[in-house]
């Protein structure tokens, strides 16, 4: 119940991310509908296919269907008061990829896979829903950006399968886990830490 409970609110944050992207980019309530949609379960599908958990999960559970259609509906709803919120968007994504990448890592886990693999898992749920809504929203997928995003779902996955290894309760390293990710997040946005670029600039291409 409780890992579920997290999917569910992972669902919800990632949807009401999926919500304000697409009204942002003046979406009819299908358009929005679809981008909440792929939002919540993109990265879920792909690490299911992966796993050749099949069918996907929200095609053998009717209530992640139902949790995105009141998320949307809620949402629209009160977009005005969301709006209200400082950086409503990047809080409700930085929520979903900490959510996410332990769901993902504790799938990785019923399969029987080794750590590495799993945090992979892990990272791909929390983060390619999102890269899937970018595209189709005609924007640069965060993940490549400069910025801090998949980098912290890697380190918060390293982190919960360090923290398992002390003798206590594999929830409470699971929720610190989520605290890592989240956190790590907010600290790189914050703080403007990233990741070193790879490219050369006018200045430094050599003369022919």
């Amino acid at each position: 119940m409780f890992y579920f409970a997290i999917d569910i609110l992972g669902t919800i944050a990632f949807a009401i991310s999926g919500v304000l992207v697409a009204m942002e980019k003046k979406l009819d309530l299908f358009g929005v509908l679809i981008i909440a949609f792929v939002t919540a379960v993109g990265g879920g599908t792909l690490r299911d296919m992966l796993i050749g958990n099949t069918p996907v999960i929200w095609m053998r559970e009717s209530v992640y269907i139902f949790t995105i259609l009141g998320t949307v509906f809620f949402a629209i709803l009160f977009v005005n008061q969301l709006k209200y919120l400082r950086k409503t968007l990047f809080l409700f994504d930085t929520i979903g990829i900490g959510l996410f990448t332990m769901v993902g890592i504790e799938k990785g886990l019923s399969a029987e896979l080794m750590p590495i693999m799993c945090i992979i898992l892990g990272t791909i749920t929390a983060s390619f829903g999102g890269v899937i809504r970018d595209i189709l929203c005609n924007e640069i997928p965060v993940i490549f950006h400069k910025e801090i995003y998949a980098t912290a779902c890697i380190l918060g996955g390293i982190g919960y399968f360090l923290l398992i290894q002390f003798p206590f309760d594999g929830a409470y390293a699971y929720s610190a886990a989520i605290i890592i990710i989240i956190v790590i997040r907010l600290l790189a946005v914050k703080f403007k830490i990233a990741l070193p670029t790879i490219y050369k600039t006018g200045k430094n291409q050599r003369q022919n």
